[in-house]
């Protein structure tokens, strides 16, 4: 048999939730590495210096690093919805999702790192973000049309980890659109599989295969 790829993950990571949602998805098998973030193997540091997690590697040795690309990968060996096949506003809002939303989520989920702020100046700052989705979510299912595209799997998990941070606030934001949309995408059996638990893995743990 040919060799799987080898993803090096994190569960709760939304870098990697969103490369195995488009692994999973195009129906790409690969041997998970489940990994802590305290404790990279050594495995990992070797093809990958930086070692953040999604690290992708193919069985011809080729090293995809970042999320975006291990996506892009998958869906061009296989994209039965066509979620490559987005209007333009795709790009622009993952750059928001990638840059400052980002940086704003991680200063509201760790406020007490930032104490330049309170944590509900970070929020209202990332919640500029939710109100741009809101505006689209409300004529459309998804976020670039009525069908879901690379745009919605790449954002969600990014989503998800910010209306974790205070539940009871985003349930009474007034984001009922995106609330909508994000319990779909979270309820649906794609999300469901990529979020199995794992053991961590090490050299010369059993094989854990994703599909």
């Amino acid at each position: 048999m040919q060799p799987l790829p080898i993803l090096y993950s994190f569960r709760r990571c939304p870098y990697a939730m969103r490369a195995r949602l488009a692994l999973a998805y195009a129906g790409i098998g690969v041997e998970l590495r489940e990994i802590i973030l305290k404790n990279k193997p050594p495995e990992l540091l070797a093809i990958s210096p930086k070692a953040t997690v999604p690290v992708l590697q193919l069985p011809d040795g080729q090293v995809l690093e970042e999320s975006l690309d291990i996506m892009h990968w998958a869906l061009a060996q296989h994209d039965p919805d066509h979620w490559l096949q987005y209007p333009e506003p795709a790009q622009a809002l993952i750059a928001w999702n990638d840059g400052a939303f980002k940086h704003h989520l991680d200063r509201y989920k760790y406020a007490n790192r930032f104490p330049q702020y309170p944590a509900s100046h970070y929020r209202q700052q990332g919640a500029l973000f939710l109100a741009a989705l809101e505006s689209r979510l409300m004529g459309q299912s998804y976020l670039c049309g009525n069908h879901c595209s690379l745009a919605d799997v790449a954002i969600v998990p990014f989503i998800r980890q910010f209306a974790a941070v205070d539940d009871g606030w985003f349930r009474l934001s007034g984001y009922d659109a995106v609330q909508a949309w994000l319990t779909k995408l979270l309820a649906s059996a794609l999300f469901a599989r990529i979020m199995r638990k794992y053991l961590e893995w090490h050299s010369g743990s059993e094989v854990v295969l994703l599909v």
